[in-house]
């Protein structure tokens, strides 16, 4: 059982009634409606409830799910359901991620990220960003059952694929997830630029990502540079600091939502969700350095910066989903934060009306 924080009544109507199609087109305004804290370090069917990156929710059933990027160094790897009634976020059961032999993930050997309801079958999909650090080892789409046992693999872009030269960058790498035109496509997005795409954000300037569309089947549709904005400060320690997408959400006509995740050491972090057009952007599949490359990026606009709403906090915030409309017609976004498994850090649920 967790306790929400901070939830208007409205929220709690809004949650007992099924989800509908998207809205018509009109001028969005964002309101902050709710925001639910989970302990930290929360106890759950002998796991720890932590590292949160990813969440969807499904209009058919009600149900939540989750993913947790432990990489397997707690407890193995794993996805979590849940209900919300609006007074409260109940966690309903957790799965261990099965690889093909059906055994869990050994730690270090997967680094889970975003997660997706199938609508076609209700199963899940799910990525992985690989590592490069101690080893090379490629990020990964993949299929699971509900139960979280393995069905199968999509295909990444070649260039994604991690190479001692080319390929993503550490930790930057498939953060998004989402399934659009109703399943028939797999929308991924990278964290950051690929190492032959050129340095990643800092104060003085932004850098272009890299977001893909994919068939079910894995045949790349088409792949467009997506521009990330600079770093929003300066860290007083001279600390890490970085900017990337951290999810990625279809949305109505097309369109797609992207969350610009920004953390600066001894400043903290800065969340901005865009709405995105491909049309009329560069297809750069064959592109092989968005260095100095006469391409044309995704055009982006603002919905929201959460430092305009009143978050008692504003942590590591990594994924986003639609979920259900609220009385007045309005649509909820959800967004989930990865506390790190920190006690600094903390796993909220935040809730959102779009008009």
């Amino acid at each position: 059982m967790v306790r929400t924080t901070a939830l208007s009544g409205v929220l709690a109507s809004a949650l007992l009634v099924a989800a509908a199609a998207p809205a018509g087109a009109g001028t969005d305004r964002v309101e902050l409606v709710g925001e639910t804290t989970l302990p930290h370090a929360m106890q759950f069917e002998g796991t720890t409830v932590g590292g949160l990156s990813g969440l969807d929710y499904d209009p058919r059933t009600g149900e939540w799910v989750l993913i947790s990027d432990d990489r397997s160094d707690k407890q193995p790897a794993r996805i979590y359901t849940g209900r919300f009634d609006g007074s409260e976020f109940r966690l309903t059961g957790t799965k261990p991620l099965l690889r093909p032999d059906g055994t869990t993930y050994p730690k270090g050997t997967v680094d889970p990220e975003d997660v997706r309801w199938d609508p076609w079958t209700g199963e899940i999909w799910w990525t992985s960003e690989g590592e490069r650090a101690q080893q090379l080892i490629d990020p990964t789409i993949r299929r699971a059952s509900a139960d979280g046992a393995f069905t199968g693999d999509l295909p990444i872009p070649d260039n994604l694929r991690m190479r001692p030269e080319t390929g993503p960058k550490q930790n930057e790498v498939l953060e998004g997830l989402t399934l659009a035109d109703g399943g028939t496509r797999v929308v991924t997005a990278m964290e950051g630029p690929l190492v032959q795409d050129g340095e990643s954000p800092t104060t003085e300037h932004g850098a272009l990502s890299r977001i893909s569309v994919q068939s079910r089947g894995g045949h790349v549709l088409g792949q467009y540079a997506y521009p990330l904005d600079p770093v929003f400060a300066e860290s007083p320690t001279g600390g890490f600091s970085n900017n990337g997408v951290s999810a990625v959400l279809a949305d109505r006509g097309g369109q797609y939502l992207v969350m610009e995740r920004s953390f600066v050491t001894g400043v903290g972090n800065s969340i901005r969700i865009y709405r995105v057009d491909l049309r009329g952007a560069t297809d750069v599949r064959d592109v092989d350095s968005l260095t100095g490359a006469n391409v044309r990026p995704l055009r982006k606009e603002l919905l929201v910066d959460l430092s305009d709403l009143d978050l008692s906090t504003i942590d590591n915030v990594e994924g986003m989903t639609w979920g259900p409309r609220l009385p007045d017609g309005r649509r909820t976004l959800t967004l989930v934060s990865d506390d790190n498994f920190s006690p600094a850090q903390t796993t909220q649920l935040i809730t959102l009306a779009i008009r």
